[in-house]
């Protein structure tokens, strides 16, 4: 029951009610209303602004999950460090191992097929992190797959090259040039800038820096078809054909160590480093053609180089730089 106040009138020497206004009661009640409104939202900004307390089971989740995203991630290098190795293996396995026994290359569909049929991963769905699951052992089982492909595969090399050992004896198979001579390996086949017009060019060989009067060695068994200077930019150079469509080619010679028409052995000196034709410094510009076309040499020094050594040539051959001729 709402209280009723009154006020003495001096006038009438009497109490009077004392009537409120109906403006003045909506008034408070707005106030009131908007008050309670400010309240709440400043409840609400410092709920919101204060960090929520964890419980401990809510910490050891986190714990957990921050722990399976470092595994996940650290799983993640390993798959993309094994796919590059075996990515490097099939290179080389269709581009030289099969090759050389006259074995056609494995079709890249059988290499990189993946599962037909059924939905392999089912039983991987409907968990939070199913996504991640389930591409995970997809790349596990195609690299499995392509393990599988690779052992027949190099099981099918072993056999054809217990035939070929001429093969083995004569195709180019160690660095034309030692790691101790060399200063570096200034450039792999592809496209690289060229020194003269500073455009870009397809560069079909590999240049080795060394000093002047380095000696150049025959990279497999063969005969010495060219030993001149009369083929443009390469100065002098020395060409020997190792039988079954291979050929070698060094260029920009300071001298020749044999002549045309000599049988060589592979690791015999056949020149020696210079900057001849087209060339801005002593090195050597190696090439090697396959069937008359002119193949990457980098899968050509397995005679020669450490697992190490080929890292590193492998590396420096894959820089984007200037070539020295």
């Amino acid at each position: 029951m709402s209280k009723v106040k009154y006020y003495y009138d001096s006038e009438t020497l009497s109490y009077r009610r004392i009537e409120q206004k109906k403006g003045r009661k909506f008034g408070i009640a707005a106030l009131g209303v908007i008050s309670s409104f400010l309240a709440g939202f400043i409840l609400l900004l410092i709920y919101l602004n204060i960090p929520q307390l964890e419980t401990p089971k809510e910490k050891a989740y986190k714990r957990e999950l921050e722990n399976m995203q470092l595994q996940y991630d650290l799983m993640n290098q390993r798959l993309k460090r094994d796919e590059d190795i075996l990515k490097e293996i099939a290179e080389r396995d269709d581009n030289i191992y099969r090759l050389y026994f006259g074995a056609n290359p494995i079709p890249e569909e059988l290499r990189n097929a993946g599962f037909g049929g059924v939905n392999r991963y089912k039983n991987l769905e409907g968990f939070d992190n199913s996504d991640i699951i389930i591409e995970s052992s997809e790349r596990i089982d195609k690299l499995t797959k392509q393990i599988v492909v690779q052992s027949k595969s190099l099981d099918e090399i072993a056999s054809l090259a217990e035939k070929k050992e001429e093969l083995l004896a004569t195709i180019p198979a160690i660095q034309p040039i030692q790691n101790s001579d060399l200063k570096r390996m200034a450039s792999g086949y592809g496209w690289r800038s060229d020194p003269f017009t500073k455009a870009r060019k397809f560069h079909y060989g590999m240049d080795f820096s060394a000093n002047t009067g380095t000696p150049v060695y025959a990279s497999g068994n063969g005969v010495v078809t060219r030993a001149d200077a009369n083929s443009s930019g390469y100065g002098k150079h020395i060409r020997i054909d190792h039988g079954f469509n291979y050929v070698s080619l060094y260029a920009h010679l300071s001298k020749y160590n044999v002549e045309k028409g000599q049988k060589v052995n592979r690791g015999d000196v056949i020149g020696y480093v210079g900057s001849t034709g087209r060339s801005v410094a002593p090195h050597l510009h190696y090439e090697i053609f396959k069937d008359g076309e002119r193949i990457n040499p980098r899968n050509f020094y397995y005679g020669s180089l450490t697992s190490e050594e080929f890292s590193e040539m492998l590396k420096a051959s894959n820089l984007i730089n200037e070539t020295l001729d």
